[in-house]
């Protein structure tokens, strides 16, 4: 039988094997094709090995410490099978084209921070390789060189390094107040309440992750990012790379504490966000920029329910929200590429992806009988019955009424008279629809220790109905009324302040002039290297 160590290192081992080849011109080019393999030992880790399973490196390499728990191993389960599937579309979309052994070298880096923060468990490898992964997804976004995409990247990369930042404090207050002058981040965490700084470090730690998640108001990157990138990239971005904001807060925030302070303030943030990219999002019209505030949206939904745990003490929470993450990192996945594939389509030909879209948008909803409704019916726990069970009632009325407008946008889009579609996209559609849907009901009886039956009793499921028939008579009326809304720019408070300030103008140009040298491949390894050094000493100092 094979060792959990070794799974747990390949997941490690396999992106960053696949980085050092692009040091090679030969291997670079052919890079692409090998990418949907890279994220393969990960998901072989997330379904054979056992909770509880660690690896420790060697003091040569700071002894650095890997484990997989119950949550950490549905994301990383999830993001490895969301990786590999749009790997095999970002291959029919880098076929050639004269850059594409440069998107392989970003794309391995960023999966290989993604991939590597599920599993970590001390202070320097979650913060290197969450840096890692976000900065080296600037490469990503700003692939093909357009103004557009290099104005989201420059807005990107400036909350990034803001993000960046605010957990470096964090960690170093932790690192400080740790026993022993212990980095892991369970004895960080545990020692946190009688450190000095405890109150300053958990404000550092949820505004940090609160970046990641793009809670208001420091979402703006979100929809400027998942509209620019390419569509592999946004697929992976908006599902996968964005739990690591996610692992971040089930990390590093004590559930078994009952800080209603605390938690209050995160409910409320995640509140604002769940009902604010709701709204926002119904008046956007690309549908691309639909899904972004969706995502903001979903992921509101879930700091509440993080929220609620901590306020409460509840430490079932970090499992629901985990295994609520896994269904978005799928159908929000599921949803990018379906865009993708759509443009790829002749008008008369595009149903067949059309139909299976708003199944899956309508899943994030809570449809009954999709993964979805087991998500939602998995957070009902820790929001309880009150007021949170409510707000998480008209919260499935109102993404009801923002995925039928992502399914209305979607259908007014564009195509080009284009020929067949290649089958590399198709394929990977097909894979990742069918995972939105399968995976959380094989998940669902282990992960949460719930039943299947009662899932799928006649209350469940008309619990999980009606709020989605109100907001079908909502979308219809306002159609009918020919209701037009106020058209808010993408980035939103980001325009209003680009109108105030001047000097915000600018940063698109600014970002352009070290573009092209953040962009060659050589460079921006070294500099990540580099950086990578430095963090790590930054967080040894502070032991």
């Amino acid at each position: 039988m094979t060792s959990p160590k070794l799974w747990l290192g390949a997941a490690l081992a396999m992106p960053f094997a696949m980085v050092a080849l692009c040091f090679f011109r030969s291997a670079r080019d052919r890079m692409p094709g090998l990418m949907m393999l890279a994220p393969l030992p990960a998901l072989v880790a997330a379904l054979s090995a056992p909770d509880g399973s660690q690896m420790v490196l060697p003091g040569a390499l700071l002894g650095l410490t890997f484990l997989l728990d119950e949550p950490g191993a549905m994301l990383l389960g999830s993001a490895a099978l969301l990786w590999s599937v749009s790997a095999a579309y970002a291959h029919a979309f880098l076929s050639g084209t004269a850059h594409r052994g440069r998107f392989a070298t970003w794309w391995g880096m960023t999966l290989a921070g993604n991939l590597g923060v599920f599993i970590s468990a001390d202070l320097v490898s979650f913060y290197v390789l969450f840096t890692l992964a976000t900065l080296a997804a600037y490469g990503l976004i700003v692939h093909d060189g357009t103004s557009q995409s290099r104005r989201a990247g420059a807005v990107y990369i400036a909350l990034a390094v803001l993000g960046e930042a605010l957990l470096l404090m964090a960690f170093v207050l932790l690192a400080a107040g740790s026993p022993e002058g212990s980095l892991a981040i369970r004895d960080a965490v545990a020692a946190l309440p009688t450190s000095p700084w405890r109150d300053a470090a958990r404000a550092l730690l949820v505004l940090g992750f609160g970046v990641k998640i793009g809670l208001m108001p420091l979402h703006v990157w979100m929809p400027l990012t998942y509209a620019a990138a390419p569509i592999p990239a946004a697929a992976v971005l908006s599902g996968a790379a964005v739990n690591a904001g996610v692992i971040g807060l089930i990390r590093f925030l004590p559930f078994d504490a009952g800080l209603h302070d605390w938690g209050g303030a995160l409910v409320a943030a995640g509140w604002i966000s769940a009902f604010g990219g709701a709204a926002i999002g119904l008046t956007q019209a690309n549908p691309r920029t639909v899904l972004a505030y969706s995502s903001i949206s979903q992921m509101g939904l879930i700091a509440a329910v993080l929220g609620m745990g901590l306020a409460t003490g509840n430490t079932s929470a970090p499992n629901a929200a985990a295994f609520y993450a896994v269904h978005h990192t799928l159908a929000k996945g599921g949803l990018f590429l379906a865009v993708g594939l759509a443009a790829l389509m002749q008008p008369q030909r595009v149903w067949p992806v059309l139909l299976p879209a708003a199944v899956i948008a309508l899943a994030l909803a809570g449809l009954p009988l999709t993964g979805g409704a087991l998500a939602k019916s998995a957070i009902k726990g820790p929001l309880g019955e009150g007021l949170a069970g409510t707000l998480a009632t008209l919260s499935a009325i109102t993404s009801t009424l923002l995925m039928l407008h992502f399914v209305h946008r979607l259908t007014r889009s564009a195509h080009p008279p284009s020929p067949k579609a290649p089958p590399e996209p198709v394929i990977s559609w097909i894979a990742i629809a069918a995972a939105s849907i399968a995976v959380p009901w094989v998940l669902y009886p282990f992960a949460l220790g719930a039943s299947l039956r009662d899932a799928l009793a006649p209350a469940t499921l008309w619990g999980a109905l009606w709020p989605l028939l109100v907001g079908a008579v909502l979308a219809v009326a306002l159609q009918q009324r020919a209701l037009k809304l106020p058209r808010v720019p993408e980035g939103d408070v980001l325009a209003v302040a680009e109108r105030a300030a001047p000097a915000l103008r600018n940063l698109a140009a600014a970002s352009e002039r070290i573009d092209g040298w953040l962009r060659q491949w050589p460079v921006a390894g070294v500099f990540l290297l580099v950086l990578t050094i430095a963090l790590a000493a930054t967080l040894l100092a502070g032991r």
